[in-house]
């Protein structure tokens, strides 16, 4: 059964992935890989020969006749040396720069081919009599092996690759042997070719069988992850409900994030309901408001949705990098976020985690300074005392401690649209101040603060005057009654667009404000593709996933 479904991969050479370019670079890494790894084990096997047959030549002349220039010697070198500088070249081309693809598979399967040649070739330069083709077997082995074990590779093009190298050491070792020299006890030449072909089957076996192991848990990936047509490229992010990926659909090549949310790391409960406002949030139209595109959950309980491509800066790294910002900026973000949760407030939603990490900023149609919210809707248990205030933990509270209005501490099941207004006088505060509104020690002490503290006007941390209707708006909307504060985020909308006109921030100051940001250098890993996350990190291989096999919910 291996071996016909080998047959019937054998010109499938190589993985899906590798018509990627992350699948190319993977396999360029994997060539480079291997011929070093064999390098290693040439020069390990150079010196050796080269010691021993420079012992021979000094301390045992008469057990060569007297013989000082050894030819069999040089040439057994010779070809230890052109195969060293064979795979010092492939190692060197490959291990830099962009290779062909077409490069690389000739490379490592030629290379494979012409390698093991190489070493029945010294069969002819060494004494016959001790079967030195049983030597050399376990060599060509090896090599497959190892190909095997790094290069990915389809059955089939493995089981190719491994007869075209044991081939000729078969035809070999019987012609080695017709020379009459040997003892009788060897036996006839065919028994020497008989042993080979017995040893080369086990040996093609075993490495197409590694192959197809490898190659399968590679596919395996592949369809667990099979979502939709889209490309996973790049891990971009991570927080406490799930993972988010780079991605890139395959009929419209339109950058796409696509988060998935195993069950496993939110709970049965938790996934229904954050599917069920995902549902909603997809309704949602408000240009500061992140587009979801798709979403559903697989037959294995993988939870995902796609949404639009974020690439900017949130505010907290705003902050982070260019410090407090000025009124007029401010006003202009947070009349965005109002408009924004305006609309969702309307629909029914509540956020429950407004926080400068999940407010992001990028440039759109040419504008430079346009807030996007995302995070809709993530749900998040109370209970983890670690201190990781600043960002937003599995099993801690729904939403996060810096931001937190006091109902959703001492009645969250009572939460309603002003829990967000909250939220939002807070990031207010962050963005005038540069500092959050309480700072401690611990979450107790934050929320601590948040219940019973009133909070220092922005003007007196500043130490400076501040707009005045502006620093009105922010405190009332940190006023701990949710009475007290605006009674909806449309008001709070209204009254600062009212604010905006007399303290204006104009598409040049915003054009102006992102040179200033290019200036500081920030890094591509640390703009938006994250969602809102923090964590950057790189991914494996692109991952081709299909959305025909999900179950929506």
């Amino acid at each position: 059964m291996i071996l016909g479904a080998s047959f019937r991969s054998l010109f499938a050479f190589g993985s899906q992935s590798a018509d990627s370019e992350e699948g190319r670079a993977f396999l360029q890494a994997r060539v480079a890989l291997f011929a070093r790894l064999m390098l290693g084990v040439m020069g390990v096997l150079l010196c050796f020969t080269f010691v021993f047959a420079t012992s021979l030549r000094w301390f045992y002349p008469n057990l060569l006749n007297g013989e000082t220039a050894l030819p069999p010697w040089a040439i057994l070198h010779g070809i230890q040396a052109a195969i060293v500088l064979k795979l010092t070249f492939l190692w060197r081309y490959c291990r830099t720069g962009v290779r062909p693809l077409w490069f690389l598979r000739a490379s490592e399967c030629f290379g494979t081919i012409t390698l093991c040649w190489s070493y029945t070739a010294i069969l002819f330069f060494v004494e016959s009599r001790a079967r030195p083709e049983l030597m050399l077997v376990l060599a060509i082995t090896h090599t497959l092996v190892a190909r095997a074990a790094v290069i990915p590779s389809a059955g089939g093009r493995t089981l190719f690759v491994g007869v075209v190298s044991l081939v000729p050491l078969i035809i070999g070792a019987f012609l080695r042997h017709l020379s009459g020299n040997d003892p009788t006890w060897l036996g006839p030449p065919i028994l020497a070719a008989v042993q080979i072909s017995l040893w080369s089957v086990i040996a093609a076996v075993v490495t197409v069988v590694i192959s197809n192991v490898i190659y399968g848990l590679q596919k395996r990936v592949e369809e667990v992850l099979r979502l939709g047509q889209y490309t996973l490229e790049e891990k971009i992010g991570e927080g406490g409900m799930g993972e988010v990926y780079r991605a890139s659909h395959a009929m419209l090549r339109r950058p796409t994030a696509i988060k998935l949310l195993p069950p496993e790391r939110a709970g049965a409960h938790n996934l229904a309901r954050f599917e069920r406002e995902v549902q909603l949030t997809s309704k949602l139209t408000h240009p500061n408001t992140v587009a979801i595109y798709d979403f559903g959950r697989t037959p294995a309980g993988l939870f995902y949705y796609a949404m639009e491509y974020l690439e900017g800066i949130t505010l907290e790294q705003l902050v982070k990098h260019g410090g407090p910002q000025p009124a007029g900026r401010v006003v202009h973000l947070l009349s965005q976020m109002t408009g924004a949760l305006a609309e969702a407030h309307a629909a029914g939603l509540i956020h429950r985690d407004i926080k400068p990490a999940n407010v992001i900023l990028c440039e759109r149609g040419g504008a430079a300074d346009v807030v996007k919210v995302v995070d809709f809707g993530l749900v998040k248990d109370l209970g983890n005392t670690k201190n990781e205030i600043a960002v937003s933990n599995v099993n801690v509270l729904t939403g996060t401690p810096l931001y937190l209005s006091p109902e959703a501490i001492t009645s969250p099941e009572s939460l309603d649209g002003r829990a967000d207004l909250y939220a939002v006088g807070a990031v207010g505060y962050f963005l005038l101040t540069g500092r959050t509104v309480f700072e401690g020690k611990t979450v107790v002490e934050i929320c601590g603060h948040h219940l019973h503290s009133v909070p220092v006007a922005p003007s007196t941390r500043l130490g400076k005057s501040i707009e005045p209707r502006l620093e009105a708006a922010i405190l009332a909307c940190l006023a701990k009654a949710p009475a007290q504060r605006p009674a909806s985020a449309r008001v709070l909308h209204d009254t600062l667009e009212t604010i905006a006109a007399t303290e204006p921030w104009t598409p040049s100051m915003a054009r102006d404000a992102w040179a200033t940001h290019a200036a500081l250098g920030l890094r591509s890993g640390e703009r938006s593709g994250m969602h809102g996350m923090v964590g950057v990190s790189r991914a494996g291989p692109t991952l081709a996933i299909d959305l025909r096999d999900r179950e929506l919910g």
